[in-house]
């Protein structure tokens, strides 16, 4: 089969098309004939040698992927959901950038009839990332107050419908007047320019307080998010876009309010709690998709040959939405 072939510490410009056997499924596993991937940023970090597959995982790139099913093992939890044929998408640990990838079956979803499978493509990483932040590690409820920054990232417009759905109020940070569009057109209630504006100084001109802020940047946001919390609430960082290190934490401030501050990878997590995760997406949000209540943004679609130029730019922050690959 084809895949995208990299090697750690590699340019995007040097991802290429190359050749390799088609997995063998295990127990619980089916085959899946892949159509469509995302690009996420966990992938530009594993190919600069910073983020490597799980023990026992494929270390070709992908993390996510829309496609057929063309084999099932058969050793299978009972009832097994799927059947040769069906069109699906989910999450796999590694190897969604080729032609063909073994799936845990419970990490699967039926891909809504209506749509194209690149904008299936689009749904798993961003969306399951963004429901166990507020769902899950959180308990988030109607009539709290949202931040999210990088908003026009693909987890930040999932983040934003996913908070509008539960009634909540949404604020947000990005870099443009563009991306700021999309998150208002997608529900954001308070849309902020961090390149021209302190986010802490014009959350605090509309709103009371967060009780939830998700971050994807730490760094010199710490603080800041902490100054803004509601007492009991809680920060959610997903990734460092402006380093490992933070400010220097004010303790004071944490423990007057009573604050969390809480760090969350799904990659890493174990099988358990991606199948809870996806069963309890699949039950409470699936069908809003297919009735348009929640939509995946996508950015951009290219050939599968150009996952270089996709690395590219989600490097240099220029996206809205997903990048998909396809076949």
């Amino acid at each position: 089969m084809q895949y995208i072939k990299h090697h750690n510490g590699c340019a995007p410009d040097a991802l290429e098309i190359s050749q390799t056997e088609i997995p063998t499924i295990t127990s619980g596993q089916v085959l899946v004939k892949v159509a469509c991937f995302g690009v996420n940023r966990a992938d530009t970090l594993q190919r600069q040698g910073k983020y490597p597959a799980p023990p026992g995982e494929s270390d070709i790139l992908g993390l996510e992927m829309s496609g057929e099913i063309v084999q099932i093992h058969s050793e299978q939890m009972s009832p097994q959901p799927f059947e040769l044929g069906d069109k699906v998408f989910g999450l796999v640990a590694g190897g969604g950038y080729a032609e063909y990838v073994a799936v845990n079956s419970q990490h699967l979803m039926a891909a809504p009839a209506n749509m194209q499978m690149s904008e299936v493509a689009g749904i798993a990483e961003c969306f399951f990332t963004a429901y166990q932040a507020m769902f899950i590690e959180n308990d988030l409820q109607p009539k709290q107050h949202v931040l999210i920054h990088a908003g026009a990232s693909g987890v930040g417009l999932a983040a934003i419908q996913l908070a509008k759905r539960q009634g909540c109020a949404v604020a947000v940070t990005a870099s443009s007047q563009a991306k700021l569009d999309l998150c208002k057109q997608l529900g954001a209630d308070l849309v902020i320019n961090y390149q021209q504006q302190d986010f802490a100084q014009e959350i605090a001109k509309h709103w009371q307080g967060c009780d939830l802020i998700i971050d994807f940047v730490a760094g010199d946001y710490l603080n800041r998010n902490l100054k803004l919390l509601n007492m009991d609430g809680n920060v959610l960082y997903l990734a460092m876009l402006a380093g490992r290190y933070a400010d220097k934490l004010d303790m004071a401030m944490m423990l007057g309010k009573r604050a969390t501050v809480k760090g969350s990878t799904l990659r890493s997590r174990n099988d358990q709690y991606k199948s809870h995760l996806i069963k309890e997406f699949s039950q409470t949000c699936l069908s809003d998709f297919a009735n348009g209540t929640l939509v995946a943004n996508i950015d951009t679609e290219f050939a599968a040959k150009d996952a270089g130029m996709a690395h590219q730019r989600l490097e240099n922050n220029d996206t809205m939405g997903k990048l998909i690959g396809c076949w």
